[in-house]
C-alpha cells in the first residue's frame, strides 16, 4: 500500500497516460468494424434460430469425435500422469526422478493446446489422431502437477507409521499415500474431462478433428444457423459435464 498521497496521484495519471498512448496505436479499420458488425447481427440471428438438419451429418460426425478424444485424451492422460506426478512429488522421489519428472510438467505447462495442436497436426495430418494426442499432452501436465502437490500436502504421520513397519516403497504408496490423495485424483479427472471436451472445440480450428472443424467450417461458408448449432450442442454438453462431474465429486468425497 502507496501511504504518499502524490505518488499514489502520479501512479494513476502514468497508468492513464500509458492506456490513452497505448490505444492510440491500436489502428482501427472503421468500414471493417462496420463489415463486422453487420456479420455479427447475422451470427446472432442465426445463434437464435439454429439449423440442426441441414449440417447434422457433419455435426454428429465432429460431435462423435470430440467426444471421443475427449474421453480416451483423459483417461491416457491420467494413466501416464500417475507415474509423473508421484516422480514429481518431492517426498516420495529420488532428486533425479524429481528433476525429470518436473521438467515433463513444465513443457506440457509451458505450451498453449493450440500450439500443441498446430504441432501436432503439421507432424500426424489433419484429424481426431492430432487431437488426441494434443489433449494427452495437456492432460499430463495439468494432472501431474497437481497430484505431485497434493502428495507433498499429505500427512506426514501415516507415511511415517507405514515406512516404521519395514513397508517397501511400493507399499507406501499404496497404503499411505493413495488413500490420502484418491478422492482429489478422481476429481481432478472429472474436472480434466470437462475441461477436454471444450478444448476440442478450439483446436479442431487448426485441422486437429472434433466439433471445432465443424463449428470452424460452418463459419467459413458463413452458416451462421449451423454455426449456432454447433455451439448450442457445445453449451448443453459442457453444463451436463459441469453437473455431473460436481455430483460425481460429491459422491467420491
Amino acid at each position: 500500500m502507496i501511504k504518499s498521497r502524490f505518488w499514489r496521484y502520479a501512479l494513476a495519471i502514468g497508468a492513464l497516460v500509458w492506456l490513452v498512448l497505448a490505444l492510440g496505436t491500436i489502428e482501427v479499420n472503421w468500414q471493417r468494424v462496420m463489415v463486422g458488425m453487420e456479420r455479427g447481427q447475422r451470427f446472432i440471428g442465426g445463434f437464435l434460430q439454429p439449423d440442426f438438419t441441414t449440417r447434422w451429418r457433419d455435426i454428429s460426425t465432429g460431435l462423435i469425435e470430440s467426444l471421443t478424444m475427449t474421453l480416451t485424451s483423459t483417461v491416457v492422460g491420467v494413466l501416464v500422469s500417475i507415474p509423473i506426478g508421484i516422480g514429481a512429488a518431492r517426498n516420495v522421489a529420488p532428486g533425479w526422478i524429481y528433476a525429470i519428472c518436473r521438467g515433463i510438467i513444465a513443457v506440457s505447462r509451458a505450451l498453449q493446446e493450440i500450439i500443441v495442436a498446430i504441432f501436432f497436426v503439421a507432424l500426424f495430418g489433419f484429424g481426431a489422431f492430432a487431437g488426441f494426442l494434443t489433449l494427452t499432452f495437456a492432460t499430463i501436465g495439468f494432472i501431474g502437477k497437481l497430484l505431485a502437490e497434493d502428495i507433498e500436502d499429505i500427512d506426514e504421520s501415516q507415511a511415517e507409521a507405514i515406512r516404521a513397519t519395514g513397508a517397501s516403497w511400493f507399499q507406501l504408496i499404496n497404503y499411505a499415500i493413495q488413500p490420502q490423495v484418491m478422492p482429489r485424483l478422481i476429481g481432478l479427472s472429472l474436472y480434466r474431462l470437462d475441461i477436454n471436451f471444450r478444448e476440442s472445440a478450439v483446436i479442431g480450428i487448426v485441422g486437429a478433428g472434433g466439433i471445432g472443424a465443424t463449428l470452424n467450417t460452418a463459419l467459413n461458408r458463413y452458416e451462421y444457423d449451423s454455426a449456432g448449432a454447433v455451439l448450442l450442442i457445445i453449451i448443453a454438453i459442457v453444463m451436463i459435464s459441469e453437473y455431473s462431474s460436481g455430483y460425481l465429486r460429491r459422491w467420491v468425497q
